[in-house]
């Protein structure tokens, strides 16, 4: 991981969850058949990651534009350009999707 994120210090959080909004789904380079979707929240500020092993044609498993979190989960996303990115994804699914659409 290149250093951008840290772990979310959640230890003033409520048990409520988040809703984050996907920003990214990559490959992963180092392990063959993982999915990595990337989730934020509209101002770019924490993340939630989910890695999804393709396991076959026949496994269907929908991503939607957004899943809600818990604040444990979620980590902060420390470099500004990153954040900005994130921000600007989030906040075009958010506009563009209702949370449970299917992308």
């Amino acid at each position: 991981m290149c250093g951008c994120f840290q772990r979310y210090d959640v230890a003033d959080e409520s048990d409520e969850t988040v809703q984050v909004w996907l920003v990214e789904r990559t490959y992963s380079d180092d392990e063959q058949n993982l999915i990595i979707l990337t989730y934020a929240t509209t101002d770019g500020e924490r993340y939630f990651r989910k890695e999804r092993a393709l396991t076959s044609f026949t496994d269907v498993r929908d991503t939607t534009a957004a899943v809600e979190a818990s604040p444990a989960n979620l980590g902060r996303v420390a470099d500004p350009d990153e954040r900005d990115r994130y921000a600007a994804e989030a906040r075009l699914m958010a506009d563009r999707h209702e949370p449970d659409d299917v992308i």
